[in-house]
Order: C-alpha cells, then sequence, then structure tokens
C-alpha cells in the first residue's frame, strides 16, 4: 500500500468566468521512503498540489490518502504533524521579527511537544548550522541560511513526509546544491518520502526515482528517472522539457511556442 494516494485530485479558484482550474483530475501515489518528483512549467499547478496535500487549500476535490488515512479539507495536529512543507522563498517564509529559536518553538508549542530546547538544538545541528543561530533574526542569515532554517522547522515535528516546493529555486547556484546534498543526506538518515517540486528537470533527475509531468493542471506522463535518462521522455510536452533543460537553444524555443501539444498524439 502507497504511503500517499491522490485520487481525481481538482482544484480550482474563482467562479463562472472568473472559474481557473488548477488542477486537473489528477492522480499519482508515492511509496513510502520515495523521492516523487512533479516538473512542468511555472503555472501548472505543482505547488496547488503540495498546498492541498499539506491542507494549506481547502477548496478541492477528489481522494487523498496519507498514511491510511483519507485527508479532509481540516486536519488534526498528528495528520499536520505527519506531513510538513518547505517553501521556494526561504525569507519569505519566516517572519522577519521572529528569532529562529521563536520559530523553532511554535510548532513545538502548537503541537504540545515538550523538550523545546533539545529539539531546536538537534534539529539546527540536523541542517549543518550550530547553536549560535538560535538568537538571529532571518535577516542576519545568508538565503542558504535561512532555507536551513526552515528546513530545521520542517523536520523539528519529526514528519514523515516533506513537501519540498522548489526549495532550491531562490538560492545561487553553488548554494542549491549544498541544500540539495543536505536534503539527500536527511533522506536517508531519517527514511522520509519526498514530494518534490521543480520546474527544472535536471534537478528533479538528481533527486527523485519516479516524476510527474504537469502542464495545465493534467499530469501527461509518468515515468522512472532511468526511463527518462535511458529511452527518453513519451509525451512531447516532456520531450520538448527534457530538451529545454539542457540549456536555452533560440530554434527550440521557437519550436515549442508554435505547437500545440493538445493535438498532438499521446502513445
Amino acid at each position: 500500500m502507497s504511503l500517499i494516494d491522490i485520487r481525481e485530485l481538482h482544484v480550482a479558484f474563482g467562479e463562472h468566468e472568473d472559474r481557473t482550474v488548477a488542477v486537473d483530475r489528477l492522480s499519482l501515489s508515492v511509496e513510502e521512503g520515495e523521492v516523487y518528483g512533479l516538473v512542468g512549467e511555472s503555472g501548472c499547478g505543482k505547488s496547488t498540489v503540495l498546498r492541498a496535500l499539506a491542507g494549506l487549500n481547502s477548496n478541492w476535490q477528489g481522494r487523498m490518502v496519507v498514511a491510511g488515512e483519507t485527508l479532509g479539507p481540516k486536519r488534526s495536529k498528528a495528520q499536520h504533524r505527519l506531513m510538513q512543507m518547505v517553501f521556494q522563498d526561504p525569507y519569505g517564509s519566516l517572519h522577519p521579527r521572529h528569532t529562529v529559536n521563536t520559530l523553532l518553538s511554535e510548532p513545538i508549542e502548537i503541537q504540545g511537544l515538550g523538550t523545546a530546547d533539545r529539539r531546536i538544538v538537534q534539529a539546527l545541528d540536523q541542517v549543518g548550522l550550530d547553536a549560535s543561530f538560535r538568537f538571529r533574526y532571518p535577516h542576519q542569515l545568508s538565503g542558504g541560511q535561512r532555507q536551513r532554517v526552515a528546513i530545521a522547522r520542517a523536520l523539528i515535528l519529526e514528519p514523515r513526509v516533506l513537501l519540498l516546493d522548489e526549495p532550491t529555486s531562490a538560492l545561487d547556484v553553488s548554494i542549491q546544491a549544498e541544500v540539495l546534498n543536505l536534503l539527500s543526506e536527511l533522506k536517508r538518515s531519517r527514511t522520509l518520502t519526498y514530494i518534490f517540486v521543480s520546474h527544472d528537470l535536471a534537478v528533479i533527475t538528481h533527486m527523485c526515482s519516479r516524476i510527474g509531468v504537469m502542464r495545465l493542471g493534467k499530469l501527461v506522463e509518468e515515468t522512472s528517472v532511468d526511463v527518462l535518462l535511458g529511452e527518453g521522455p513519451r509525451h512531447p510536452y516532456t520531450r520538448h522539457l527534457y530538451q529545454a533543460s539542457a540549456g536555452y537553444d533560440r530554434r527550440l524555443a521557437q519550436t515549442t511556442a508554435e505547437l500545440d501539444f493538445e493535438s498532438e498524439p499521446q502513445p
């Protein structure tokens, strides 16, 4: 049985003529210990899937089951503790007037857990920050350090699942590699399950074992990294996304803009 099972997830915003479908009847499953990647261009619905899973968006239809429990619009403390989310912008996700100590204390207090000091020091140590960072403010940290604090905040409740929403895209390239290596090590040491969202196929193929490709709210292809790197993608949109990940190509960009992926036959 899969740790995460999503069936016919549908998320729309607005009403009548202003209604926009962000996620269109998406179904996928993730095994325990797996790193599953969701990839696609900006606005395709990737982050909306994570927000629905995390309980940050209650306006959805379909069925989501995690660790054998069916999720509803409202979540229990235990369900929130089971899955934690790391956001794209580490500065925007941290309160600028709260110290690291306060940021890490809040989830412990909400969940009613004890031994806050031990948990905070341990969480910082796991992300490569020593205890001297406890009483600093976000503006006193580099981008990479802020994202490490955000990861520590997600880990402090000892979740089984991390929902990673482009966790390195706001960082310099050299820092991106450090954070990706940290996430890989945490996954191994804590036997975590990840859903990793990115528009960057290079990052996804480095981190993930299986990939779902989204376009316009739909899952257009699901494949393993081995198949993607070996046989290559099947769906025409995935092929263009894969080619684009190699770097900017003027001819490819012009060709992509002219293509109607909906009219191309799927294998």
